[in-house]
């Protein structure tokens, strides 16, 4: 078993039916997110939300049954935003490789750096310290993807977070898997070892593209994800040079290889989609596939822009991810909030293309649906207690009409308060679950090796 499996097991333990948190005095983003509800409270129960109303109805018992209260004093509560696709550990990497085209990024700087820097302690630090930036901007529920998966889900265990932690799955030698025959026993023995393991982390399969993976790779990966009822992730149609790239083609684009391949329905989630065409489009309606869009990604590496608008209008489950900061270089959602209803109003030409409130919706519910969390992304009693507190009094904030300036002007600094299963892992900007600055020293001492190895290409 891994090292820090067995070192750190399950420190921070989901919150026990006896704790309740009260909190008063705020607005609150309704269950709907089409308006705000002033002067209210909510309480919550162990790791649900036990009850929502007006402060004016709020019944002593509330009060005398609450372990912890916080005045709000006029901020702003609303569901904690999920970040439907991530590669933690790549925190490392951030900035190293800034203004290249995703080809030379991936292949001359990427995939080198990763092969000779990434190890069991990189992926346990490094997706700590991708915790926190999430914590502190507003994310409860993180997807992430990658290699040595054991220690990003032990450190999302250890930090507080919600995770939907997926085993890298790719045809060449690979951090933990240095022998590629061994790629799917290691994806299977992953989800073996964490299925009902821990309430806060669903384990899944990401394979990495179909130009990375041979057809019989992904269907069989494919296989062992729905024999484990477990999501399948898979970068595709990011790029246009991408069907090229597929080595024995089943379609005539990446999207329509997947289908022929049967690797399309309700538990595959496909990352990017930048460039599909209509009839790509009325297969991800049939299979019931779902999409998450990368917009800071996508423009940083000129990749394009996702026709997320129409994906919406036919009824494609359409959720929103940050990326791996490698290629953002933020994990900030209320950031890639903005980003996504802008790109879609100009790629449209039309300004009421992906209002506000379907971007929340994207960033909340949306990808709580796509990926399989259940009563997750609502302030409803019965949901998880998953929630964050922004500071309203803000010159960029004043004055507040609706839900709409979450979006537009709203910004993960906002963030005062976290909560995520019923837990206080942050208050007041104090990160509580754990030492962020001891995780920062960390990553600082595997930075130093990563400036010390130039580039593959020149």
């Amino acid at each position: 078993m891994p090292f820090f499996l067995t070192r750190n097991l399950f420190v921070h333990l989901p919150a026990t039916m006896t704790e309740s948190i009260l909190i008063h005095n705020c607005t609150l983003l309704t269950a709907s997110g089409a308006k705000l509800l002033p002067d209210a409270w909510l309480q919550t129960q162990g790791g649900t939300i036990a009850a929502i109303g007006k402060s004016h109805e709020l019944p002593q018992t509330a009060a005398n049954s609450a372990t912890t209260i916080i005045d709000a004093q006029g901020m702003l509560l609303m569901p904690g935003l999920i970040n439907a696709h991530n590669h933690c550990a790549m925190t490392l990497f951030r900035g190293l490789a800034d203004d290249l085209e995703l080809a030379e990024w991936l292949n001359c700087h990427i995939f080198p750096a990763e092969a000779r820097h990434v190890n069991e302690a990189m992926v346990y630090h490094c997706s700590k310290l991708a915790a926190a930036e999430m914590i502190l901007s507003g994310t409860t529920t993180v997807a992430d993807g990658y290699f040595l998966e054991h220690q990003a889900a032990q450190a999302f265990v250890d930090t507080g977070m919600r995770a939907v932690a997926a085993q890298g799955v790719i045809d060449y030698p690979a951090p933990g898997v240095p022998d590629p025959s061994m790629n799917l026993k290691t994806a299977a023995a992953f989800l073996g070892a964490w299925q009902g393991r821990h309430p806060r982390i669903t384990p899944a399969i990401f394979a990495h593209s179909p130009y990375t993976c041979s057809n019989q790779t992904l269907q069989n990966a494919k296989k062992i994800a729905t024999e484990n009822d477990a999501p399948f992730f898979i970068h595709v149609a990011e790029s246009r040079a991408e069907q090229a790239m597929i080595q024995i083609p089943r379609g005539t684009s990446p999207i329509r290889h997947l289908a022929a391949l049967n690797l399309l329905d309700q538990q595959t989630i496909c990352i990017h989609c930048v460039w599909p065409d209509d009839e790509d489009l009325e297969f991800l309606v049939r299979s019931g596939a779902g999409v998450v869009i990368c917009p800071q990604s996508h423009q940083k590496l000129a990749s394009g822009t996702a026709p997320a608008t129409e994906m919406l209008r036919r009824g494609i489950q359409v959720g929103l991810g940050t990326d791996g900061c490698a290629s953002n270089n933020s994990l900030d959602m209320f950031r890639e909030m903005d980003l996504f209803s802008k790109t879609q109003k100009l790629d449209t030409m039309e300004a009421t293309s992906l209002p506000a409130g379907q971007v929340l919706q994207c960033a909340t519910i949306n990808n709580a649906a796509l990926l399989g969390l259940k009563n997750t992304g609502r302030l409803l009693p019965g949901y998880k207690a998953d929630l964050i507190l922004l500071d309203r009094h803000q010159p960029h904030l004043t004055p507040c009409y609706n839900q709409d300036l979450l979006v537009y002007a709203a910004c993960g600094a906002d963030v005062r308060s976290v909560i995520i299963d019923g837990q206080l892992v942050m208050r007041d900007k104090k990160i509580l679950s754990f030492d962020v600055q001891d995780t920062m020293r960390e990553v600082r001492r595997l930075a130093e090796t990563v400036v010390r190895t130039p580039p593959d290409c020149k």
